[in-house]
């Protein structure tokens, strides 16, 4: 069960959602990377001082993780906004959606965050839809859709069905990133496993991927750090 708020006291005030699950065993802290959420998991009938107690004694780990978030970006005319590792700045303009000129991006100021969301995710599908026609050419296999979501637990996912699933912001992290996580995903068609015959498959996909795995280990959080408002997790 969700929806409960805890606050933990002192200063900067922070908030604290409480989930009882039946599975829980015992009373756990969790802060997400992605945007700083804090979640305090509690089996069902703990009483809310024990709850409150346990979560002021952990306040100075709390803080301490919480101040190596990313902080948000807002996406409008103003901000700068990487894309395949390229820094571009958004530019107001009156267009009617968005369009790359050189280093700028020009949008809608009032349509900013919309506008440039849809227009990279319209580049992601058609840079991972490339990657995976040739990866999966060299492959000797065929996937049965491409889909792109706003995913916050995973870059990228194939199914049994061969459904292959990418976050969009891909798409702004450095190229040979997003040629990483297609191969990766790819190879799943021949192994859905991650034995030594999988990562022998994602190195011939694409030779040097232990780099470009780091790279995403250590930086990725960065890329969930733009909002661009009303977002959905939806294409």
């Amino acid at each position: 069960m969700t929806g409960e708020r805890l606050e933990l006291a002192g200063v900067p005030r922070v908030e604290v959602e409480l989930r009882r699950s039946p599975r829980a065993r015992r009373l756990s802290l969790r802060i997400s990377r992605l945007d700083g959420r804090v979640t305090l998991t509690a089996p069902p009938h703990v009483p809310a001082a024990e709850l409150d107690a346990f979560l002021q004694e952990r306040g100075d780990w709390v803080r301490d993780h919480l101040g190596s978030t990313p902080p948000p970006v807002l996406v409008a005319p103003g901000a700068r906004l990487p894309v395949e590792g390229e820094a571009l700045r958004i530019v107001a303009a009156r267009v009617r959606k968005a369009e790359r000129q050189g280093s700028e991006l020009r949008v809608r100021a009032e349509r900013a965050g919309p506008q440039v969301r849809a227009w990279l995710t319209a580049l992601a599908r058609g840079r991972l839809a490339e990657r995976c026609d040739l990866y999966a050419g060299r492959l000797g296999r065929s996937y049965s859709e491409l889909a792109l979501r706003d995913t916050r637990s995973r870059w990228g996912s194939c199914s049994s069905g061969g459904r292959l699933m990418f976050s969009w912001r891909l798409i702004m992290a450095p190229r040979q990133i997003l040629d990483y996580v297609a191969a990766h995903e790819v190879a799943h068609l021949a192994e859905m496993n991650h034995s030594a015959a999988f990562w022998a498959e994602v190195a011939r996909l694409h030779p040097g991927y232990a780099g470009d795995r780091r790279w995403l280990r250590e930086n990725g959080a960065w890329l969930h750090r733009y909002r661009f408002g009303g977002e959905d997790k939806g294409t």
